[in-house]
């Protein structure tokens, strides 16, 4: 591939689908240039979904023999890839052991590090804007539309222990594929966080749904697919009815976003708040940033409200 051309700077390497479309390609220099990165790079490498493991493979081996490549960030891919690639780790965060998945590639005196970094940034996403005790005080559930490493990371902060009676009461996952979400199930019940989860095999769109009809008033609709962005479309048809007081948040930013704007249509009428993915996409880049080129970036106060200032200015 001609990607795989030694990197001529500091590299962080992007490994995803529509790379090139992303905000990091005009955020990253921005922020490289506040965090005393000026010299660095974001290269983004296009794979189809659910590429080939020699593809994968080719692309770890590369990253870890070039000097200048510093590692790389990992969206969509992010299963596939440790499938892949487990035996080129050197080392696993506890995360990517338990969750099956590599969300960041890192390098530490030429060892190969995976990192899955989803379970804390997509926490600090939500509870961006998620009220404090918000599912003790309303009986809620969540809806997760997807199995992937980003729902897998999702349902594991909703479910987590730690957050006592301030959970869910139910968690309902959907997925196209069934094998998706037998994965998903085996990762559950080795948390044993003690929140029922019901799994769905969802081939077609008509049965999210009827799932969404079941919630309860409050519950919260999250899309963590890539329909939407690394492909048009949504899981829910448009006549789907989200829940009344609910919260729909889609883990996108950009592309055609058909859930955010299905939302959107409903969001007077059912009295819903939305939310898009662009907090959790500076979240996820700037933690990974951070593991990357060894430096200190705060996830909350006034340097970070500086680096989404940047970011926001920048992506317009």
């Amino acid at each position: 591939m001609s990607e795989f051309e030694p990197a001529t700077h500091p590299t962080l390497h992007f490994i995803g689908v529509t790379t090139g479309q992303s905000s990091i390609v005009r955020v990253f220099p921005q922020w490289a240039k506040r965090l005393g990165l000026d010299d660095s790079r974001v290269r983004g490498w296009d794979f189809k979904i659910h590429d080939e493991p020699a593809k994968y493979r080719a692309a770890l081996a590369f990253i870890k023999s070039d000097a200048l490549s510093r590692g790389a960030l990992v969206t969509t891919h992010k299963i596939d890839l440790l499938n892949a690639c487990r035996d080129q780790f050197d080392a696993l965060d506890e995360f990517a052991a338990a969750m099956g998945e590599v969300s960041c590639i890192s390098k530490r005196d030429g060892k190969l590090v995976g990192r899955a970094t989803d379970p804390i940034t997509s926490g600090l996403a939500l509870d961006s804007f998620l009220p404090d005790n918000y599912w003790a005080q309303t009986g809620a559930e969540a809806f997760v539309l997807g199995a992937g490493g980003s729902a897998i990371a999702i349902t594991w902060r909703l479910m987590k222990a730690a957050h006592g009676a301030n959970r869910p009461t139910r968690i309902h996952v959907a997925n196209r594929s069934a094998g998706r979400l037998e994965d998903m199930k085996r990762i559950h019940q080795r948390l044993a966080a003690g929140v029922p989860v019901e799994y769905h095999h969802a081939p077609h769109a008509e049965v999210s749904d009827r799932i969404l009809e079941r919630l309860s008033p409050g519950s919260l609709v999250i899309n963590a697919t890539g329909l939407g962005k690394d492909a048009p479309g949504s899981p829910l048809t448009d006549q789907a009815v989200f829940p009344e007081n609910g919260i729909a948040w889609d883990f996108n930013y950009r592309g055609d976003l058909l859930f955010l704007r299905q939302a959107r249509a409903q969001q007077q009428r059912r009295n819903l708040r939305v939310e898009d993915g662009w907090t959790y996409f500076i979240h996820g880049w700037l933690f990974i940033i951070a593991d990357v080129f060894q430096v200190e970036i705060p996830s909350s106060g006034p340097v970070f409200e500086e680096l989404s200032e940047i970011a926001a200015r920048a992506r317009s």
